[in-house]
Protein backbone atom coordinates (compact mmCIF):
# COMPACT_ATOMS: atom_id res chain seq x y z
CA UNK A 1 0.00 0.00 0.00
CA UNK A 2 1.19 3.78 -0.94
CA UNK A 3 1.99 5.68 1.54
CA UNK A 4 -1.29 8.07 0.55
CA UNK A 5 -3.13 5.24 0.68
CA UNK A 6 -2.27 4.07 4.01
CA UNK A 7 -2.33 7.76 5.52
CA UNK A 8 -5.67 7.70 4.12
CA UNK A 9 -6.94 4.84 5.53
CA UNK A 10 -5.94 5.80 9.04
CA UNK A 11 -8.26 8.63 9.08
CA UNK A 12 -11.09 6.74 7.54
CA UNK A 13 -10.36 4.38 10.68
CA UNK A 14 -10.80 7.26 12.70
CA UNK A 15 -14.01 8.11 11.38
CA UNK A 16 -15.30 4.74 11.57
CA UNK A 17 -14.29 4.72 15.11
CA UNK A 18 -16.76 7.94 15.41
CA UNK A 19 -19.34 6.25 13.37
CA UNK A 20 -19.49 2.95 15.46
CA UNK A 21 -19.68 5.47 18.40
CA UNK A 22 -22.90 6.53 17.08
CA UNK A 23 -24.54 3.31 16.19
CA UNK A 24 -23.21 1.45 19.49
CA UNK A 25 -23.53 4.77 21.65
CA UNK A 26 -25.70 7.51 20.55
CA UNK A 27 -25.18 10.03 18.16
CA UNK A 28 -24.78 12.37 20.43
CA UNK A 29 -21.87 11.24 21.68
CA UNK A 30 -20.14 10.73 18.62
CA UNK A 31 -20.72 13.88 17.54
CA UNK A 32 -19.36 15.28 21.20
CA UNK A 33 -16.42 13.38 20.53
CA UNK A 34 -16.26 14.41 17.11
CA UNK A 35 -16.30 18.54 18.10
CA UNK A 36 -13.75 18.20 20.56
CA UNK A 37 -11.68 16.19 18.38
CA UNK A 38 -11.54 19.31 15.86
CA UNK A 39 -10.98 21.56 18.63
CA UNK A 40 -8.06 19.06 20.02
CA UNK A 41 -6.58 18.97 16.28
CA UNK A 42 -6.12 22.55 16.25
CA UNK A 43 -4.30 22.56 19.49
CA UNK A 44 -2.04 19.99 18.31
CA UNK A 45 -1.47 21.76 15.24
CA UNK A 46 -0.30 24.65 17.22
CA UNK A 47 1.77 22.90 19.49
CA UNK A 48 3.35 20.87 16.14
CA UNK A 49 4.21 24.12 14.55
CA UNK A 50 6.26 24.91 17.91
CA UNK A 51 7.77 21.56 18.24
CA UNK A 52 7.65 19.84 14.72
CA UNK A 53 9.00 23.18 12.74
CA UNK A 54 11.06 24.26 15.30
CA UNK A 55 12.13 21.58 18.26
CA UNK A 56 10.49 24.57 21.10
CA UNK A 57 9.85 22.54 24.30
CA UNK A 58 6.79 24.23 25.05
CA UNK A 59 4.64 22.90 28.25
CA UNK A 60 2.86 25.74 28.64
CA UNK A 61 -0.17 24.95 26.25
CA UNK A 62 -2.56 24.95 29.17
CA UNK A 63 -2.11 28.94 29.41
CA UNK A 64 -2.28 29.68 25.85
CA UNK A 65 -5.99 27.77 25.70
CA UNK A 66 -6.96 29.46 28.98
CA UNK A 67 -5.75 32.93 27.31
CA UNK A 68 -8.13 31.82 24.63
CA UNK A 69 -11.41 30.83 26.93
CA UNK A 70 -10.81 34.51 28.61
CA UNK A 71 -10.89 35.85 25.31
CA UNK A 72 -14.54 34.35 24.54
CA UNK A 73 -15.57 36.26 28.00
CA UNK A 74 -14.27 39.30 27.21
CA UNK A 75 -15.74 39.99 23.47
CA UNK A 76 -18.92 38.07 24.08
CA UNK A 77 -20.08 38.76 27.50
CA UNK A 78 -22.16 42.07 28.19
CA UNK A 79 -20.72 45.04 30.33
CA UNK A 80 -21.47 45.13 33.24
CA UNK A 81 -22.17 48.98 33.84
CA UNK A 82 -22.87 49.03 37.61
CA UNK A 83 -19.40 47.68 37.82
CA UNK A 84 -17.80 50.21 35.61
CA UNK A 85 -19.41 52.96 37.16
CA UNK A 86 -18.04 52.12 40.39
CA UNK A 87 -14.51 51.00 40.14
CA UNK A 88 -14.05 50.21 36.14
CA UNK A 89 -12.32 53.99 35.22
CA UNK A 90 -9.92 53.42 38.41
CA UNK A 91 -9.18 49.68 37.60
CA UNK A 92 -8.29 50.80 34.10
CA UNK A 93 -5.89 53.84 35.21
CA UNK A 94 -4.02 51.22 38.06
CA UNK A 95 -3.24 48.87 35.03
CA UNK A 96 -1.82 52.04 32.72
CA UNK A 97 0.21 53.19 36.02
CA UNK A 98 1.56 49.69 36.14
CA UNK A 99 2.33 49.31 32.57
CA UNK A 100 3.87 52.85 32.63
CA UNK A 101 6.10 52.15 35.31
CA UNK A 102 7.08 49.12 33.76
CA UNK A 103 8.10 50.93 30.17
CA UNK A 104 10.08 53.47 32.13
CA UNK A 105 11.84 51.37 34.23
CA UNK A 106 12.87 49.30 31.17
CA UNK A 107 13.70 52.99 28.89
CA UNK A 108 16.08 53.51 32.34
CA UNK A 109 17.66 50.25 31.96
CA UNK A 110 17.80 50.74 28.28
CA UNK A 111 19.15 54.04 27.78
CA UNK A 112 21.29 54.98 31.04
CA UNK A 113 24.92 54.31 30.73
CA UNK A 114 25.83 51.18 33.08
CA UNK A 115 26.55 52.10 36.54
CA UNK A 116 25.09 52.17 40.29
CA UNK A 117 23.20 54.91 39.96
CA UNK A 118 21.34 53.46 37.43
CA UNK A 119 20.41 50.16 39.06
CA UNK A 120 19.45 52.61 41.84
CA UNK A 121 16.85 54.66 39.95
CA UNK A 122 15.49 51.39 38.06
CA UNK A 123 14.85 50.20 41.71
CA UNK A 124 13.28 53.60 43.11
CA UNK A 125 10.83 53.58 40.05
CA UNK A 126 9.69 49.99 40.36
CA UNK A 127 9.49 49.89 44.25
CA UNK A 128 7.59 53.38 43.97
CA UNK A 129 5.54 52.62 40.88
CA UNK A 130 4.75 49.75 42.58
CA UNK A 131 2.85 51.27 45.75
CA UNK A 132 1.58 53.87 43.17
CA UNK A 133 -0.12 51.07 41.25
CA UNK A 134 -1.83 48.93 44.31
CA UNK A 135 -2.78 52.72 45.31
CA UNK A 136 -4.70 53.34 41.91
CA UNK A 137 -5.40 49.67 41.29
CA UNK A 138 -6.97 48.17 44.71
CA UNK A 139 -9.51 50.04 45.61
CA UNK A 140 -10.77 49.90 42.39
CA UNK A 141 -11.04 46.13 42.52
CA UNK A 142 -12.60 46.24 45.53
CA UNK A 143 -15.87 48.50 43.78
CA UNK A 144 -15.97 46.55 41.01
CA UNK A 145 -16.02 42.91 43.17
CA UNK A 146 -18.68 44.31 45.40
CA UNK A 147 -21.14 44.82 42.57
CA UNK A 148 -23.55 41.58 42.97
CA UNK A 149 -20.77 39.11 43.49
CA UNK A 150 -22.98 36.28 43.50
CA UNK A 151 -24.31 37.18 40.10
CA UNK A 152 -21.20 39.96 38.28
CA UNK A 153 -18.57 41.39 40.62
CA UNK A 154 -16.27 41.65 37.35
CA UNK A 155 -16.13 44.04 34.51
CA UNK A 156 -18.27 42.09 31.97
CA UNK A 157 -17.25 42.28 27.95
CA UNK A 158 -17.60 44.01 25.07
CA UNK A 159 -21.00 42.90 23.85
CA UNK A 160 -19.69 41.78 20.77
CA UNK A 161 -20.77 38.34 18.58
CA UNK A 162 -18.96 35.44 20.00
CA UNK A 163 -17.50 34.48 16.52
CA UNK A 164 -15.11 37.60 16.68
CA UNK A 165 -13.90 35.85 20.14
CA UNK A 166 -12.19 33.35 18.25
CA UNK A 167 -9.60 35.31 16.71
CA UNK A 168 -9.27 37.26 19.92
CA UNK A 169 -8.06 34.49 21.67
CA UNK A 170 -5.17 33.86 19.01
CA UNK A 171 -4.69 37.42 19.39
CA UNK A 172 -4.42 37.21 23.18
CA UNK A 173 -2.06 34.22 22.83
CA UNK A 174 0.31 35.69 20.55
CA UNK A 175 0.61 38.65 22.65
CA UNK A 176 1.48 36.59 25.72
CA UNK A 177 3.66 33.79 23.62
CA UNK A 178 5.57 37.33 22.57
CA UNK A 179 6.16 38.81 26.10
CA UNK A 180 7.33 34.86 27.06
CA UNK A 181 9.64 34.35 23.89
CA UNK A 182 11.02 37.75 24.53
CA UNK A 183 12.48 36.70 27.75
CA UNK A 184 12.52 32.88 27.90
CA UNK A 185 13.32 31.72 24.05
CA UNK A 186 16.72 32.36 24.87
CA UNK A 187 16.86 29.59 27.35
CA UNK A 188 17.75 25.84 26.35
CA UNK A 189 14.99 23.29 25.79
CA UNK A 190 14.62 22.04 29.06
CA UNK A 191 14.86 25.35 30.98
CA UNK A 192 12.06 26.43 28.27
CA UNK A 193 9.76 23.87 29.32
CA UNK A 194 10.40 24.71 33.16
CA UNK A 195 9.71 28.36 31.68
CA UNK A 196 6.56 28.17 30.21
CA UNK A 197 4.90 25.40 32.42
CA UNK A 198 5.54 27.88 35.48
CA UNK A 199 4.07 30.70 33.45
CA UNK A 200 0.91 28.52 32.18
CA UNK A 201 0.36 28.40 35.89
CA UNK A 202 0.83 32.27 36.58
CA UNK A 203 -1.94 32.87 33.57
CA UNK A 204 -3.98 30.48 35.55
CA UNK A 205 -3.73 31.53 39.08
CA UNK A 206 -4.19 34.71 37.54
CA UNK A 207 -7.69 33.90 35.85
CA UNK A 208 -8.70 32.16 39.10
CA UNK A 209 -7.72 34.75 41.34
CA UNK A 210 -8.98 38.20 39.60
CA UNK A 211 -12.48 38.40 40.20
CA UNK A 212 -12.61 41.23 38.08
CA UNK A 213 -11.36 39.91 35.11
CA UNK A 214 -13.38 36.76 34.61
CA UNK A 215 -15.25 36.28 38.07
CA UNK A 216 -12.32 33.92 39.32
CA UNK A 217 -13.48 30.92 40.45
CA UNK A 218 -16.77 32.04 40.49
CA UNK A 219 -17.01 30.83 36.70
CA UNK A 220 -18.60 32.80 33.70
CA UNK A 221 -21.96 30.81 32.98
CA UNK A 222 -24.13 31.47 29.91
CA UNK A 223 -21.90 32.20 27.28
CA UNK A 224 -23.39 34.10 23.89
CA UNK A 225 -24.01 31.07 21.29
CA UNK A 226 -23.13 31.49 17.52
CA UNK A 227 -25.75 29.06 17.01
CA UNK A 228 -29.70 28.94 18.07
CA UNK A 229 -30.17 27.23 21.61
CA UNK A 230 -32.21 24.27 21.74
CA UNK A 231 -35.09 25.58 23.59
CA UNK A 232 -35.46 28.02 20.40
CA UNK A 233 -35.20 24.96 18.00
CA UNK A 234 -37.78 22.89 19.96
CA UNK A 235 -40.55 25.68 19.68
CA UNK A 236 -39.83 26.06 15.89
CA UNK A 237 -43.08 24.71 13.97
CA UNK A 238 -40.72 24.25 10.63
CA UNK A 239 -37.89 22.39 12.58
CA UNK A 240 -40.23 20.20 14.74
CA UNK A 241 -41.94 19.10 10.87
CA UNK A 242 -38.76 18.49 9.45
CA UNK A 243 -37.65 16.67 12.82
CA UNK A 244 -40.66 14.63 12.57
CA UNK A 245 -39.82 14.03 8.95
CA UNK A 246 -36.72 11.95 9.66
CA UNK A 247 -38.15 10.11 12.90
CA UNK A 248 -36.56 11.94 15.78
CA UNK A 249 -38.45 13.70 17.97
CA UNK A 250 -37.44 17.87 18.11
CA UNK A 251 -35.25 17.59 21.74
CA UNK A 252 -33.08 14.75 20.17
CA UNK A 253 -33.25 16.86 16.69
CA UNK A 254 -32.20 19.85 18.22
CA UNK A 255 -29.53 18.19 19.67
CA UNK A 256 -27.59 16.99 17.07
CA UNK A 257 -28.86 19.71 14.90
CA UNK A 258 -26.81 22.15 17.56
CA UNK A 259 -23.44 19.88 17.47
CA UNK A 260 -23.76 19.72 13.55
CA UNK A 261 -23.50 23.15 13.17
CA UNK A 262 -20.57 23.48 16.03
CA UNK A 263 -19.14 20.91 13.92
CA UNK A 264 -19.29 22.48 10.85
CA UNK A 265 -17.89 25.98 12.27
CA UNK A 266 -15.36 23.94 14.21
CA UNK A 267 -14.21 21.97 10.80
CA UNK A 268 -14.09 25.04 8.54
CA UNK A 269 -11.29 26.76 11.42
CA UNK A 270 -9.35 23.94 10.92
CA UNK A 271 -9.38 23.29 7.55
CA UNK A 272 -8.13 26.86 7.11
CA UNK A 273 -5.04 26.28 9.90
CA UNK A 274 -4.40 23.35 8.43
CA UNK A 275 -3.97 24.73 4.76
CA UNK A 276 -1.91 27.69 6.08
CA UNK A 277 0.69 25.31 8.38
CA UNK A 278 0.83 22.93 5.24
CA UNK A 279 2.05 26.21 2.89
CA UNK A 280 4.21 27.64 5.30
CA UNK A 281 5.87 24.04 5.86
CA UNK A 282 6.48 23.90 2.09
CA UNK A 283 7.72 27.24 1.33
CA UNK A 284 11.13 28.85 1.38
CA UNK A 285 10.38 29.45 5.42
CA UNK A 286 9.27 26.35 6.84
CA UNK A 287 12.67 24.82 5.17
CA UNK A 288 14.27 27.33 6.96
CA UNK A 289 12.66 26.79 10.15
CA UNK A 290 13.75 22.59 9.98
CA UNK A 291 16.87 23.49 8.74
CA UNK A 292 17.38 25.64 12.28
CA UNK A 293 16.11 22.71 14.22
CA UNK A 294 18.19 20.33 12.82
CA UNK A 295 21.27 22.51 13.58
CA UNK A 296 20.84 25.65 14.81
CA UNK A 297 24.68 26.62 14.69
CA UNK A 298 24.80 26.15 10.65
CA UNK A 299 22.17 28.11 10.36
CA UNK A 300 23.38 31.06 12.51
CA UNK A 301 26.40 30.78 10.28
CA UNK A 302 24.48 31.13 7.28
CA UNK A 303 23.02 34.14 8.89
CA UNK A 304 19.77 33.26 9.97
CA UNK A 305 18.53 35.06 13.46
CA UNK A 306 17.39 31.80 15.11
CA UNK A 307 16.33 33.68 17.90
CA UNK A 308 13.95 35.82 16.07
CA UNK A 309 12.53 32.82 13.94
CA UNK A 310 11.68 31.14 17.28
CA UNK A 311 10.21 34.14 18.14
CA UNK A 312 8.09 33.85 15.07
CA UNK A 313 7.10 29.94 15.36
CA UNK A 314 6.52 30.02 19.01
CA UNK A 315 3.63 33.16 18.61
CA UNK A 316 2.10 31.11 15.79
CA UNK A 317 1.92 28.11 17.82
CA UNK A 318 0.54 29.61 20.57
CA UNK A 319 -1.92 31.82 18.21
CA UNK A 320 -3.29 28.49 17.62
CA UNK A 321 -3.65 27.37 20.98
CA UNK A 322 -5.29 30.47 21.96
CA UNK A 323 -8.18 30.12 18.93
CA UNK A 324 -8.84 26.50 19.92
CA UNK A 325 -9.28 27.75 23.73
CA UNK A 326 -11.35 30.15 22.51
CA UNK A 327 -13.55 27.85 20.38
CA UNK A 328 -13.84 25.24 23.42
CA UNK A 329 -15.05 27.47 25.88
CA UNK A 330 -18.07 28.51 23.35
CA UNK A 331 -18.97 24.83 23.37
CA UNK A 332 -18.82 24.90 26.79
CA UNK A 333 -20.80 27.76 27.02
CA UNK A 334 -19.04 28.69 29.88
CA UNK A 335 -15.19 29.63 31.74
CA UNK A 336 -14.40 27.57 34.15
CA UNK A 337 -10.85 28.65 35.33
CA UNK A 338 -10.17 25.33 37.50
CA UNK A 339 -10.65 22.72 34.87
CA UNK A 340 -7.63 23.42 33.10
CA UNK A 341 -5.20 20.87 34.37
CA UNK A 342 -2.00 20.22 32.79
CA UNK A 343 -2.99 16.43 32.43
CA UNK A 344 -5.89 17.50 29.53
CA UNK A 345 -4.43 20.93 28.19
CA UNK A 346 -0.67 19.99 27.89
CA UNK A 347 0.64 16.39 28.40
CA UNK A 348 -2.53 14.67 26.19
CA UNK A 349 -2.06 17.36 23.39
CA UNK A 350 1.66 16.55 23.97
CA UNK A 351 0.28 12.55 23.32
CA UNK A 352 -1.04 13.93 20.26
CA UNK A 353 1.59 15.23 18.25
CA UNK A 354 4.21 12.21 19.35
CA UNK A 355 1.28 9.46 18.04
CA UNK A 356 0.38 11.34 15.13
CA UNK A 357 4.06 12.49 13.89
CA UNK A 358 6.09 15.32 15.12
CA UNK A 359 6.96 17.86 12.19
CA UNK A 360 3.83 16.36 9.84
CA UNK A 361 0.71 18.65 9.85
CA UNK A 362 -1.52 15.56 9.03
CA UNK A 363 -0.08 13.01 11.65
CA UNK A 364 -0.66 16.20 14.21
CA UNK A 365 -4.44 16.31 12.96
CA UNK A 366 -4.32 12.07 12.85
CA UNK A 367 -3.34 12.50 16.89
CA UNK A 368 -5.81 15.04 17.87
CA UNK A 369 -8.87 12.81 16.68
CA UNK A 370 -7.55 9.67 17.61
CA UNK A 371 -6.28 10.18 21.32
CA UNK A 372 -9.39 12.63 22.04
CA UNK A 373 -11.42 9.28 20.78
CA UNK A 374 -9.61 6.76 23.24
CA UNK A 375 -9.33 9.48 26.06
CA UNK A 376 -12.99 9.76 25.73
CA UNK A 377 -13.56 6.14 25.62
CA UNK A 378 -11.69 3.92 27.09
CA UNK A 379 -12.51 4.42 30.62
CA UNK A 380 -16.21 3.13 30.22
CA UNK A 381 -14.80 0.12 28.01
CA UNK A 382 -12.42 -0.39 30.73
CA UNK A 383 -15.21 -0.11 33.51
CA UNK A 384 -17.54 -3.14 31.29
CA UNK A 385 -14.01 -5.30 31.05
CA UNK A 386 -12.94 -5.06 34.71
CA UNK A 387 -17.20 -5.67 35.23
CA UNK A 388 -16.60 -8.66 32.77
CA UNK A 389 -13.53 -10.08 34.03
CA UNK A 390 -14.57 -9.85 37.77
CA UNK A 391 -17.94 -11.23 37.50
CA UNK A 392 -17.31 -14.78 38.65
CA UNK A 393 -16.17 -13.16 41.67
CA UNK A 394 -18.70 -12.67 44.87
CA UNK A 395 -20.47 -9.27 45.26
CA UNK A 396 -18.32 -7.47 48.11
CA UNK A 397 -15.26 -8.92 47.40
CA UNK A 398 -12.31 -6.87 47.76
CA UNK A 399 -10.20 -7.91 44.93
CA UNK A 400 -13.92 -7.42 43.04
CA UNK A 401 -14.41 -3.49 44.27
CA UNK A 402 -10.68 -3.02 43.81
CA UNK A 403 -10.75 -3.75 40.25
CA UNK A 404 -13.73 -1.75 39.16
CA UNK A 405 -12.63 0.98 41.12
CA UNK A 406 -9.49 1.07 39.22
CA UNK A 407 -11.54 1.45 35.91
CA UNK A 408 -10.95 5.33 36.06
CA UNK A 409 -7.69 4.92 35.81
CA UNK A 410 -7.62 3.10 32.41
CA UNK A 411 -7.23 6.50 30.80
CA UNK A 412 -3.67 7.08 32.04
CA UNK A 413 -2.63 3.26 32.10
CA UNK A 414 -4.00 3.88 28.04
CA UNK A 415 -1.62 6.65 27.29
CA UNK A 416 0.59 5.26 28.71
CA UNK A 417 0.86 1.88 26.30
CA UNK A 418 -0.20 3.87 23.25
CA UNK A 419 3.03 6.05 23.83
CA UNK A 420 5.61 2.74 24.30
CA UNK A 421 3.93 0.99 21.56
CA UNK A 422 4.32 3.86 19.19
CA UNK A 423 7.83 4.81 20.41
CA UNK A 424 8.45 1.30 20.16
CA UNK A 425 7.73 0.63 16.47
CA UNK A 426 6.59 3.91 14.78
CA UNK A 427 9.14 6.40 16.63
CA UNK A 428 8.18 8.97 14.18
CA UNK A 429 4.72 8.67 14.64
CA UNK A 430 1.56 6.88 12.69
CA UNK A 431 2.52 9.66 9.80
CA UNK A 432 6.20 10.84 9.76
CA UNK A 433 7.51 13.72 8.36
CA UNK A 434 8.66 13.51 4.97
Amino acid sequence: MSEPMKNAAMFVFVAALILMTGFAQSWSTALLILNMGLISAIMALGLNLQWGFAGLFNVGVMGFVALGGLAAVLVSMPPTTEAWAAGGIRLISGLLVGAAVIVAAALTFKYMKKSKLRGLIVLVILVGGFFLYRAVFDPGVDAVEAVNPAGTGYLGGLGLPVLLAWPVGGLLAAGAAWIIGKSALGLRSDYLAIATLGIAEIILAILKNEDWLARGVKNVVGLPRPVPYEVDLQTDPAFIEKAAGIGLDPVTASSLYIKLAYGALFAVVLAILLILAQLALKSPWGRMMRAIRDNEVAAEAMGKDVTARHLQIFILGSACCGIAGAMMTTLDGQLIPTSYQPLRFTFLIWVMVIVGGSGNNFGAVLGGFLIWFLWVQVEPIGLWLMQTITSPLPDGSALKDHLIGSAAHMRLLTMGVILILVLRFSPRGLIPEK
